[in-house]
């Protein structure tokens, strides 16, 4: 569905978005997401509403009444009439908590893979920097 056409009657429009990319656009008719003070359940005609997302698994409806979920490392949701953005950094969406649990791992793992690089990388950098500038020190100042 693209952003320009409607949700069908008594639905919404989730949109879930990361850093790169569009991970999900669809009409749904009900989400259940978790914040800081726990779980809360969203309906088409539920006022408008901001939530900072915690790390974990929300579940969302399709108007056929298919449950699918999507895991979310923390994030931000927004309800602004028929329309809910949820912007996180890192997301996978499945139709089997199982198989979703799997793709967590995978990804998430590798994630986290990447990430001990970078900081290695940088602490070198790091460590290196301070060396010239120790070597300039002294050999401005003796």
């Amino acid at each position: 569905m693209s952003p320009d056409q409607p949700s069908p009657p008594g639905s919404m429009h989730l949109r879930l978005l990361l850093p790169t990319e569009v991970l999900l656009e669809q009409p749904v008719s009900k989400i259940i997401a978790e914040a800081e003070n726990g779980e809360f359940c969203l309906l088409p005609r539920h006022i408008d509403f901001v939530a900072a997302l915690v790390p974990g698994v929300l579940s969302f409806y399709t108007v056929e009444g298919e449950e699918h979920f999507a895991a979310v490392d923390r994030g931000i949701l927004v309800k602004c009439g028929r329309d809910v953005s949820i912007s996180t950094p890192q997301g996978v969406i499945g139709t089997d908590i199982t198989e979703l649990q799997a793709l967590i791992e995978e990804r998430f793992l590798e994630l986290d893979e990447h990430e001990r690089k970078a900081r290695s990388a940088l602490a070198r950098l790091e460590a290196g920097a301070l060396r010239r500038f120790l070597d300039l020190r002294e050999e401005f100042h003796g």
